[in-house]
């Protein structure tokens, strides 16, 4: 497995594989099982003749004046022995400066999608996920990228851009990886109180909750969205509720009946932890 710290030294390298299919996995790194299982999705999806390329890079457009960029976790050993062993073939590990120029003046910026949820509350973030997006693809020249659905506002966001900017990559949604009790795996959870930890499944129940009722006939958004709420109240009372809403698959936006698919998204503190989860209402 070969890891770049360079442009140039990536460049090199995709032009070399010629027309080999290539499988992109954007990280900031920090690998978690969640990430190692999107690298071994990208495995199956290149087959033996394709190449997977993993980005790690802690993007600081995406951070905002209250998120300390300087203590994201920086794990750049531990993670590539983790997607050498999940079978990718090269990680690119550029420093800030390589990616962004001192004087740099142009951006991607994304109106509509990411005006809600997560993006109502991080103003700026979507943005500097489209822009650092958009770079890798330029970097890579992937035929298709994997991104989890966990964060799936940021699924629908880079959607939208490569359908928006007719980038030439197959986007590829996958599911959330889950500890055995449900709970959504995230670099976050390693911030949770013991007490905390054992409430916060409790999320993940809501959203099957609601499932269930929706695939039982229930489409009032306000019936689901308060049997959710009523839930995680009761069973993590440690959890704040940031937002709890259902709305469409496509564009986030809040409806009223549920049609197919629909979404169930929520984000919850629990102290300075902000876990995010959702589940898709669909046949």
């Amino acid at each position: 497995m070969d890891i770049f710290h360079q442009e140039s030294e990536l460049r090199v390298w995709r032009r070399a594989t010629g027309v080999k299919r290539v499988v992109l996995v954007p990280t900031m790194g920090a690998l978690h099982e969640g990430h190692v299982h999107l690298v071994r999705v990208a495995r199956e999806l290149a087959g033996s003749a394709g190449l997977v390329g993993v980005s790690i890079f802690v993007n600081p457009l995406q951070f905002g004046p209250q998120e300390d960029f300087s203590r994201y976790p920086r794990e750049l050993e531990a993670d590539a022995a983790k997607c050498a062993a999940a079978g990718c073939d090269v990680i690119f590990a550029p420093p800030v400066e390589e990616v962004y120029h001192p004087d740099r003046s142009i951006m991607i910026l994304e109106k509509s999608l990411s005006a809600v949820l997560c993006g109502a509350s991080r103003p700026g973030h979507f943005d500097g996920v489209c822009t650092v997006v958009a770079k890798l693809f330029n970097y890579f020249q992937p035929d298709d990228a994997i991104f989890g659905k966990k964060d799936y506002q940021q699924l629908a966001i880079i959607r939208r851009m490569v359908r928006d900017l007719n980038f030439p990559v197959t986007l590829h949604g996958i599911d959330t990886v889950r500890e055995a009790d449900g709970l959504a795996l995230s670099s976050r959870n390693r911030y949770l109180s013991a007490e905390e930890r054992a409430q916060a499944p409790a999320l993940q129940q809501a959203l099957r909750l609601a499932l269930a009722a929706w695939s039982g006939g229930q489409t009032d958004a306000t019936t689901l969205q308060a049997m959710a709420r009523k839930h995680i109240e009761k069973h993590a009372p440690l959890g704040l509720i940031d937002y709890l809403n259902v709305v469409d698959a496509g564009t986030l936006q809040p409806i009223e009946h549920v049609k197919d698919p629909g979404l169930m998204v929520l984000a919850v503190f629990f102290g300075k932890a902000r876990l995010i989860d959702n589940v898709e209402l669909r046949r």
